[in-house]
């Protein structure tokens, strides 16, 4: 048992930090949609919520090792599903609900897909290490070059559309802490990516910083979103507002 825990460091058991923040986080955005509804704030639950499931079958690869089952587990979690939920969210904010439904037509699917290939496929037990998940063991390696078509798609409607309200907020009036709030949510999107990328070459290490340092991030980039009460404001991606404050500009 000790050999297989040897080469454990403090910052592998940094996911278990990061799946609690990420319950604190859940709750108070649920608790939010449960009072006020709207698809945008359910689909951001359910990003918050998967974030957390990433990151809780990481601190039980940490805890006590790996398995295939584990391990096809977290990828589905972290490298497939990722920031999908959040930036499905901001379709669901940014486009009207029927364009916001075709979108979701077409990547549920994708995501399924993606998501029963991984659990059909074999694993090399070889390239199974005891306590880091990595998506080197799936024998269908064919099925990790499905994820940069959702990550992309997750950049631009996530990432893409904080930096944007980000961009457009600093020049409203009374909009200067959602813009502050969106640049922390566009960082905080961003970290769990280059952790990602990192890992992919081996260096799961890197994910576990991103994915904590990231999530904290959202939440204080929500946090500043919601602190201009002149103008109603749902979520880090205020689009609505926005758009309003153009039109009125």
């Amino acid at each position: 048992m000790e050999d297989i825990f040897r080469g454990l460091h403090p910052v592998h058991y940094l996911p278990i930090l990061t799946t609690v923040f990420s319950a604190y986080f859940l709750a108070h955005i649920f608790g939010r949609y449960l009072r006020k509804g709207g698809n945008h704030l359910l689909w951001w639950s359910i990003g918050v919520f998967t974030y957390g499931v990433g990151t809780f079958f990481e601190s039980v690869i940490t805890l006590w090792g790996n398995s295939p089952v584990l391990n096809k587990s977290w990828y589905v979690a972290g490298a497939i599903l990722g920031g999908y939920p959040l930036a499905q969210g901001s379709v669901y904010l940014h486009l009207k609900n029927r364009k916001a439904n075709i979108l979701s037509a077409i990547t549920v699917p994708f995501i399924i897909f993606a998501s029963v290939c991984v659990f059909l496929s074999p694993v090399n037990l070889s390239l199974l290490e005891s306590f880091r998940p990595s998506g080197a063991s799936l024998e269908w390696q064919w099925v990790r070059l499905l994820t940069p078509f959702i990550n992309t798609y997750s950049a631009i409607f996530l990432i893409g559309s904080a930096g944007l309200s980000a961009y457009k907020f600093f020049k409203t009036p009374l909009g200067r802490n959602r813009a502050i709030g969106n640049i922390l949510i566009t960082v905080g999107a961003i970290l769990p990516g280059v952790g990602g990328g990192m890992a992919k070459a081996g260096m799961v290490e890197a994910l576990y910083i991103g994915e904590f340092v990231g999530i904290i991030l959202i939440y204080l980039g929500y946090r500043f979103c919601l602190r201009d009460m002149a103008v109603r404001t749902d979520l880090p991606v205020a689009a609505e507002d926005t758009r309003e404050q153009m039109r009125t500009a």
